[in-house]
């Protein structure tokens, strides 16, 4: 089988391993233990809201690898460089996972009215006088009605499948497409990935916010902050690079990805994770100044429903998981360069994404904001995300096997398929 001038450089099959077969059916059988674990726990706790609630935590972390997939896929293609050669595959196929992901939001949506407070109260004044809400809900409530309203919830949230699902679309039909053509150059394709992801990443910007504010942030309709949305693209990116790498690092063991894996370019793969991982705490960061030196009496009571009431510990080790472990695990240039090592880091930062996701979205709801407290119920924020993104992998690896692993007519190949010593 013929691959281009470089064919000879390359094993004949460019396909995904038999292993990835295996972790599949792995993944399946983990999603079935989970699913069956959620559904004793609901016979146990007769709580449907806390099945919803984790779903929505699922469908957070599912949509982060996701569409995170798809951003990083076009900074990429913006900005170049070896190491996308060995990461775009992966990414690539977490683009294409998002048609489950939107039948992961359907059950939100169809739901809605037990998630959101702003979706099962239809006049603020009457409920305030009973006692459902207070008065700053009330307020926020009546204030945000016109965009706060499940008719816009439903067609926003459709909207913005369609048009993350457009740009997936097109990036992944034309690296098929570039593979096999031997009529334009390298500069056709280019231009054409650049004109694309360009534009691209200001829609995800303008798109993913709407995302977060609709799905996260206004499970309390009376918070708002404007790095909001900028936390979400950072954290998208910290966990789609992190499932990336590790993803890499496992067929780094087999045919076709040992052919083109080195230590070079994982080394720079590991500085692009420590890159994240400082803008991540950066942005956390930014976000919690500007409140405490306005004392800002609305916001700071976000931050309060999470770090009292037992919550503290949850927030410190929030701090620990998402930015101390990282941080000085990656400053060591010796763990980029080894893959157990680096791998592991990975998986903690991959751990700090279901975490802080925990963090953020179990304090909204009255029961808990101001009240850690452990019951049968609250396991389903372990067992429905853990059976979520179990599917969401087993689909992964699926979607993987579709297509070759390695990038042809790129021209960056020729180079990573030369010994590292080579450049030295």
């Amino acid at each position: 089988m013929e691959h281009g001038t470089h064919a000879h450089h390359l094993p004949a099959d460019l396909d995904a391993p038999a292993a990835v077969l295996r972790w599949r059916s792995r993944a399946i059988v983990v999603a079935a233990i989970a699913a069956v674990l959620a559904a004793i726990d609901l016979l146990i706790s007769h709580s449907f809201d806390y099945v919803l609630r984790g779903w929505l935590m699922g469908l957070v972390l599912c949509l982060s690898v996701c569409i995170g997939g798809l951003a990083l896929l076009m900074v990429q293609w913006v900005s170049g460089g070896k190491w996308g050669l060995l990461i775009r595959r992966p990414l690539e196929a977490m683009s294409r996972t998002l048609p489950l992901v939107f039948l992961m939001f359907l059950p939100i949506a169809i739901f809605a009215k037990r998630l959101y407070i702003w979706a099962s109260v239809t006049d603020p004044q009457a409920a305030l006088h009973s006692g459902i809400i207070d008065a700053m809900q009330a307020h926020a409530i009546a204030y945000k009605r016109p965009y706060l309203n499940i008719e816009g919830f439903w067609i926003r949230g459709v909207a913005y499948f369609v048009i993350f699902g457009i740009f997936a679309y097109f990036l992944n039909r034309w690296s098929l497409q570039r593979d096999t053509d031997t009529q334009h150059g390298n500069w056709y394709w280019q231009k054409r990935f650049e004109n694309l992801s360009g534009p691209g990443l200001v829609v995800y910007s303008l798109v993913l916010t709407g995302m977060c504010v609709d799905w996260v942030m206004s499970l309390d309709p009376t918070w708002f902050s404007s790095m909001y949305g900028f936390m979400f693209i950072v954290s998208q990116g910290y966990a789609a690079l992190a499932l990336a790498i590790l993803m890499v690092l496992a067929l780094s063991q087999y045919e076709p990805v040992n052919a083109i894996f080195r230590v070079t370019e994982q080394h720079d793969l590991g500085k692009l994770l420590f890159a994240f991982v400082m803008l991540n705490i950066y942005m956390a960061f930014s976000q919690y100044l500007i409140i405490w030196s306005g004392n800002l009496p609305n916001e700071i009571r976000w931050y309060m429903d999470r770090i009292t009431g037992g919550w503290g510990p949850v927030a410190g080790l929030d701090f620990l998981f998402h930015w101390v472990l990282p941080f000085f695990l990656l400053l060591s240039r010796d763990l980029k360069r080894n893959k157990r090592r680096l791998a592991t880091v990975c998986c903690i930062m991959l751990f700090a994404r279901f975490w802080d996701t925990w963090w953020l979205i179990a304090p909204n709801f009255p029961d808990e904001r101001r009240n850690l407290h452990f019951s049968a119920g609250m396991m389903q924020y372990i067992f429905v995300p853990a059976m979520m993104t179990a599917l969401w992998l087993a689909y992964y690896f699926t979607v993987l096997r579709s297509r070759g692993l390695v990038p042809l007519h790129d021209p960056h190949l020729p180079e990573i398929l030369e010994p590292e010593h080579a450049h030295a």
